[in-house]
């Protein structure tokens, strides 16, 4: 494929919830398929959601071309331990969320610039010093980007993110 026929090609982000048991080396088997393809993997989840019957749920967050989604779907779907992969984006209507925690070190006007920018995202403040705050905000990637964003010239210090947690809408599960 050419240069130009790669600027060409549209990507897509895909939300991949990927069922599976719960036994050790799952997870490196599920990570090692992206890698070993040269697929990024922009956030990455893992947690047991059902402990009587040993199964986790991975959630990737990667992107590609419809082609690239597909193969990964596919390959995915391939490894023994998986029960059940689902690309929320394509499947219609889910909700997305990450968790992150900000600190900020500032005194006076950006102090204050800091809370109240804080208030306006909805962030809660969950320690505080003298010189610092740590800030708990929820919500979509684009809005935690956009307050971690506005934080910088407020004397942003650290971020630590959670990685997206990805759910259907509706009765059904993934």
């Amino acid at each position: 494929m050419s240069v130009a026929e790669k600027k060409t090609v549209s990507t897509r982000k895909a939300t991949i919830a990927v069922l599976v048991d719960n036994e050790p080396g799952v997870l490196a088997r599920v990570v090692g398929l992206f890698s070993g393809r040269g697929y990024n993997i922009d956030s990455l989840t893992v947690n047991e959601v059902d402990e009587s019957a040993g199964l986790s749920r991975i959630t990737i967050v990667t992107s590609g071309s419809e082609m690239v989604i597909a193969q990964i779907m596919a390959q995915l779907q391939r490894i023994v331990p998986v029960h059940r992969v689902c690309d929320f984006v394509m499947q219609g209507l889910h909700v997305e969320r990450e968790l992150a925690l900000v600190k900020v070190a500032s005194t006076g006007d950006k102090r204050v610039e800091a809370l109240r920018i804080a208030d306006i995202f909805r962030a809660r403040v969950v320690d505080s010093t003298i010189g610092s705050f740590v800030f708990e905000i929820t919500g979509s990637l684009e809005k935690i980007s956009a307050f971690v964003d506005l934080m910088r010239p407020l004397g942003l210090v650290d971020v630590s993110r959670t990685g997206v947690a990805a759910i259907s809408r509706g009765p059904e599960p993934i």
